[in-house]
């Protein structure tokens, strides 16, 4: 009999909704980029291989975070007690060879990209993440933007300017990283993790995380300026430019609120659902 209380559990661990962050970026790279020759599976391939690659660090973070969790996030699945830590590694690794494995079946380099990944991620959960919260930031940031480089590996075999002209948007997300480290300054002083708020300061990281923004904004006109994407992808990209602009100058205030904070991240964050809205229309029109 199936275990309703488990299989709660199980899907809290996979965070699907982030599927459409990992496999729907590197899907909407693949398609926006028009590959001259495209079979069906390709972008099953894509998505599901990525996405099931970020379900894995999800589960394997949840089991070396067990202890932190219970203290500081207690609905997490494993200390609410809908799953075991021994489940958790099981999931992660069936998801680590589900992943590996579509991406053998894409192309070499497609399992190149995903097998580093999937090494950063245990090595992030297991050690960075307790050695250093900046470089923890910069990692998860680099991993998310390594979704671009791998929809141009499936669909072309090849990694070109063609993504590496979208990676540095993930520029964007180490600012979002820091921006959370500061609303979770708390539970992590509980748990010990060493993020940049407790070695700066609140206000230093807030203008960081400005710098990475900023960074980022002007980042997004690469694709364009390179020819890789058309107008349609620039009208969106300069509308995001202008709120990563507001938002981080908002950020270089002298003095800073919790709320001021909070409701910056949440403006900046809902800000990146302009890429994929402009990939969107690089592949419909």
């Amino acid at each position: 009999m199936v275990n309703g209380k488990a299989v709660r559990g199980v899907i809290k661990l996979l965070r699907l909704p982030y599927w459409l962050m990992t496999g729907g970026m590197s899907l909407l790279t693949l398609l926006a980029l028009k590959p001259k020759i495209l079979d069906f599976k390709t972008p099953l391939l894509t998505f599901f291989s990525m996405a099931f690659i970020s379900s894995a660090g999800f589960s394997i973070n949840d089991f070396f975070d067990k202890d932190g969790d219970a203290l500081v996030k207690p609905n997490r699945p494993i200390p609410a007690g809908e799953v075991s830590p021994r489940t958790a590694v099981y999931v992660s690794v069936t998801f680590f060879f589900l992943g590996l494995f579509q991406a053998f079946l894409l192309n070499w380099l497609c399992l190149l990209i995903v097998l580093i990944d999937s090494i950063l991620l245990v090595v992030y959960s297991a050690f960075i993440k307790r050695k250093s919260g900046f470089a923890a930031n910069i990692l998860v940031g680099g991993l998310i933007g390594t979704a671009f480089l791998y929809g141009e590996a499936s669909g072309f075999g090849t990694i070109s300017l063609a993504s590496l002209s979208m990676y540095p948007i993930c520029l964007g997300s180490i600012g979002g990283n820091i921006l959370r480290d500061i609303l979770s300054f708390e539970g992590d002083c509980k748990v010990g993790y060493p993020t940049l708020p407790q070695r700066l300061g609140i206000g230093k990281s807030a203008r960081m995380a400005a710098f990475f923004f900023f960074a980022c904004a002007i980042s997004l006109f690469l694709p364009y300026s390179l020819h890789v994407f058309s107008e349609k992808y620039l009208a969106l990209m300069l509308v995001w430019c202008l709120i990563l602009v507001y938002g981080s100058i908002r950020l270089l205030k002298k003095t800073l609120s919790e709320g001021d904070i909070r409701r910056n991240e949440r403006i900046l964050t809902m800000s990146m659902s302009l890429l994929p809205l402009a990939l969107i229309l690089e592949v419909i029109l």
